[in-house]
């Protein structure tokens, strides 16, 4: 009885939000982010609606929260995404302006 009501309230371990302070799994989403194909940090899902961040890609000074600037893995990124298009850690979609958490 007490695991269906942990399940119906979704109490559950995996439901990870990004947090207040724009984090997921003990990292801040913005900085150099590299795309891998084996062995992310993250595995991300782009969407045109209801995303947990917004992105704006930048060149320079991606300091703020949902700013990325895209390096190859030998650049040494601050964390790496993988696109898939179903069970992402958390969905993105990309905006030319006002990035981070909706």
């Amino acid at each position: 009885m007490t695991a269906l009501v942990l399940a119906l309230t979704g109490a559950s371990s995996g439901s990870k939000k990004i947090g207040a302070q724009c984090t997921y799994g003990g990292k801040f989403l913005a900085g150099k982010v590299a795309v891998a194909s084996a062995f992310p940090d993250f595995d991300v899902q782009i969407v045109d609606s209801f995303p947990d961040l917004k992105v704006k890609t930048v060149d320079a000074f991606p300091d703020s929260c949902g700013e990325w600037k895209f390096v190859k893995t030998s650049e040494f990124p601050d964390f790496t995404i993988r696109y898939v298009s179903a069970h992402p850690d958390f969905k993105i979609k990309y905006v030319r302006s006002f990035p981070g958490v909706p």
